[in-house]
């Protein structure tokens, strides 16, 4: 009963979240991108941007409430799917893993310091150093 209660909370929890959760990219970077080149992107299955640059991945830490949001509608996975997989990924050498950071003001940040960066934030925490690659 405990598990149900607390999956209904976070539930209730992401959709709030969700609702305005946008994908960034560095202004000077690709152009847009479609739900499906997102899932590939934050599942380490696409290390390409369509230009044909490395992608830099920027993600909130491990555990965060966003994260966790932005996970169950982009990827459709949970946060220790997201962590098996990346694990897996980082040990067989075949992606990096994303870069982490504490807040969406860090995520801003760091992709308004790489072209080929790629982080999500809150719709509510934009500014003019990134733009919206796409929006959930």
């Amino acid at each position: 009963m405990k598990k149900l209660s607390v999956l209904l909370v976070t539930s209730l929890l992401s959709f709030n979240t969700l609702a305005s959760i946008v994908v960034i990219g560095n202004p000077s970077g690709v152009g847009s991108l479609s739900p499906s080149d997102v899932k590939k992107i934050f599942l380490g299955k696409s290390t390409k941007l369509s230009d044909g640059s490395t992608v830099r991945i920027v993600e909130l830490m491990d555990g965060s409430a966003g994260r966790i949001a932005f996970h169950e509608v982009a990827t459709g996975r949970s946060e220790a799917q997201i962590q098996s997989a990346w694990s897996r990924l980082v040990f067989t050498g075949k992606a990096e893993a994303p870069i982490q950071v504490e807040d969406y003001n860090a995520v801003i940040a760091e992709v308004a310091s790489y072209t080929n960066a790629v982080g999500y934030v809150e719709e509510s925490a934009l500014n003019d150093s990134v733009k919206v690659l796409h929006k959930f």
